[in-house]
C-alpha cells in the first residue's frame, strides 16, 4: 500500500483512506439508483444501466487511483444524465430516428475520444494549472454551496416553489428532521475530532430512518418518489444486471446518423463535451483545495493523469451503455472525512463493483442519509472566501464572485466557471491588463464564447 499510494508522504493512513472511500462511495450511491431511472426515459433497460453505471464508476475510478493517486471518484455525471435522456434522445426521435440513445452513445464516445486528445497536448492540465488564484479559491466555495444546495434539496429541507423558487421545506417531514439531526451529528463529532465522522453520520442518519418507516412515521409513496429505506431482496438475482449490461447495452453505437446530420451531432457532441471539460476542471480545483494538494506555484501535480482517467472513464462509459462519466463532487466527503490518495479511490472503485451483487442494500441508502455529509462538506469548502483577495485587481474580485455564486444559482459547476473567466478576461482588458491573460485562458474564452452563441441559437 506504501509502495502504490505513498501514504506517509500524504500524512495519511490505510484506515483513513479506508473511511474515506467508504464516506465518499456512501455520499454518491445515489446515482446508482438516480441515473437508471433517468436515462431509462430514454428507452434504455434500467437493470443494464444500473450495472452499466457501477461498472464505468469502478473502471475509472481504479484508473484514477493506480495512475494519478487522487482521491477522487468518477461516475456518470448528474446533468449530463439529464441532458441525455430529456432533450438529445427526444430531439433525435422527433426526427425519426430508431433508438435514438445508440446515437447520443456515439456522442459520448467521440467526445470521451477528444478529451484523451486533449489531454495528451496537455489543454486540460494547462486550464487546471493556469486559472488564476482567485478564481480557483471562488471555484472551490462555489463548488461548496453547490453541495448544500444539492443536499438541502435532496432532504426537501428546500424544495421548489413557483413563486420564490425556492422555499422552507416541511419541518415535520421525517426526511428533514432527520437529515438536520445527521448536520448536528456530524458537526458534534467533528468538533470532537471524532475519527469518520462524517461515515458516522450518514449510518446513523440512515439507521434513524429505518426506525422512522418501522415504527410508521416515515410513509413510503414510490408514486411520489417516496421509497423504502429497508434494503428488499425480493426477487433478488445477484448477476441479472450485468447479464442485461451485457446484451443489451454493451457498445451499442449508431454512427449513421453523424453521416447523414453531421452538425447537428457535432452540436450534440460538443455540449457534452463542454460541460464535462469545466465540470471536472472544477471538481478537481475543489478537491486539491480541500487537499491542500496544489504547490507552491498553485499548480496541481499530476493532473494530467487525472484528467486522462476522466477522459478514458468516457470512452468506458460510452461502451458499456451510460452516459458521460465525470468526477464528482461528492469526492470532498471523503477527502473531508482524511481521505488524501489513491487507495481512498481504489475504496469506493471496490464498493461500486460490490453494489453489483448487493444492490438491494446500496439503493436503500436515502437522499436524506448523505444530505448531512454534503451539506457539512459545503460548510468546509466555503470557508475559501476567506483567503480570497476582494480588495485588489477587480477582475480577481468579480471573476472569483461569479464562480461563487453562478454555480449553486444555476445549478451548474460548468456555468460558474463560464462566467469566472469570461468576466475576468473582459475585466483583464477593460483595466489594461491585457499581458496578464495566459494563452489557455484566452482559448477557454473562445470556447465559452461558442458555448453562448449555441445556447443564444437553440443548439444546445
Amino acid at each position: 500500500m506504501e509502495k502504490l499510494f505513498k501514504l506517509k508522504q500524504n500524512g495519511t493512513t490505510v484506515r483513513r483512506e479506508l473511511v474515506g472511500g467508504l464516506t465518499t462511495f456512501l455520499a454518491m450511491a445515489y446515482i446508482l439508483a438516480v441515473n437508471p431511472s433517468i436515462l431509462s426515459a430514454a428507452g434504455m433497460p434500467s437493470q443494464a444501466i444500473f450495472a452499466a453505471t457501477a461498472v464505468s464508476a469502478a473502471f475509472s475510478t481504479m484508473i484514477m487511483a493506480f495512475f494519478a493517486n487522487y482521491p477522487v471518484v468518477l461516475a456518470s455525471g448528474m446533468g449530463l444524465n439529464a441532458y441525455f435522456a430529456y432533450s438529445v434522445v427526444p430531439q433525435l426521435a422527433e426526427q425519426g430516428v430508431t433508438d435514438p440513445w445508440k446515437v447520443a452513445l456515439t456522442a459520448i464516445l467521440f467526445e470521451g475520444v477528444i478529451f484523451v486528445l486533449l489531454s495528451f497536448v496537455k489543454f486540460r492540465e494547462t486550464l487546471v494549472n493556469k486559472v488564476p488564484e482567485n478564481l480557483k479559491l471562488g471555484i472551490s466555495a462555489g463548488i461548496g454551496l453547490f453541495i448544500v444546495f444539492i443536499g438541502l434539496h435532496g432532504a426537501n429541507i428546500v424544495t421548489d416553489d413557483p413563486t420564490n423558487l425556492t422555499t422552507l421545506g416541511t419541518l415535520s417531514s421525517p426526511s428533514v428532521v432527520l437529515a438536520i439531526v445527521g448536520i448536528l451529528i456530524i458537526a458534534a463529532l467533528w468538533h470532537y475530532k471524532v475519527k469518520g465522522a462524517i461515515l458516522i453520520g450518514i449510518t446513523l442518519t440512515w439507521i434513524f430512518g429505518m426506525i422512522a418507516e418501522l415504527t410508521g412515521w416515515y410513509h413510503v409513496d414510490a408514486a411520489n418518489g417516496i421509497y423504502s429505506v429497508i434494503p428488499n431482496f425480493e426477487g433478488y438475482s445477484p448477476f441479472a444486471p450485468l447479464q442485461l449490461m451485457a446484451s443489451e447495452t454493451f457498445c451499442k453505437f449508431d454512427f449513421s446518423y453523424m453521416t447523414v446530420n453531421p452538425l447537428n451531432f457535432i452540436v450534440i457532441m460538443f455540449s457534452f463535451l463542454f460541460v464535462d471539460l469545466f465540470d471536472t476542471v472544477g471538481t478537481l480545483i475543489g478537491v486539491a483545495q480541500e487537499c491542500n494538494m496544489l504547490n507552491e506555484k498553485g499548480e496541481l501535480p499530476r493532473v494530467g493523469r487525472a484528467l486522462m482517467a476522466d477522459a478514458v472513464g468516457t470512452i468506458a462509459g460510452a461502451a458499456l451503455g451510460t452516459s458521460t462519466v465525470t468526477s464528482y463532487v461528492e469526492s470532498t466527503t471523503g477527502v473531508a472525512a482524511g481521505g488524501r490518495t489513491g487507495l481512498t479511490a481504489l475504496t469506493s472503485a471496490l464498493l461500486f463493483l460490490l453494489s453489483l451483487t448487493l444492490y438491494p442494500i446500496f439503493l436503500a441508502i436515502p437522499s436524506f442519509a448523505t444530505a448531512p455529509a454534503l451539506v457539512f462538506v459545503g460548510l468546509l469548502m466555503i470557508k475559501n472566501i476567506t483567503k480570497m483577495k476582494f480588495d485588489g485587481d477587480i477582475a480577481d474580485s468579480v471573476g472569483g464572485f461569479f464562480a461563487i455564486v453562478m454555480m449553486p444559482f444555476t445549478n451548474s459547476i460548468a456555468t460558474g466557471i463560464m462566467f469566472g473567466i469570461i468576466s475576468w478576461v473582459i475585466l483583464k482588458i477593460v483595466t489594461g491588463k491585457i499581458r496578464d491573460i495566459h494563452p489557455i485562458m484566452w482559448v477557454s474564452f473562445v470556447l465559452f464564447g461558442v458555448r453562448i452563441a449555441t445556447m443564444i441559437l437553440g443548439l444546445a
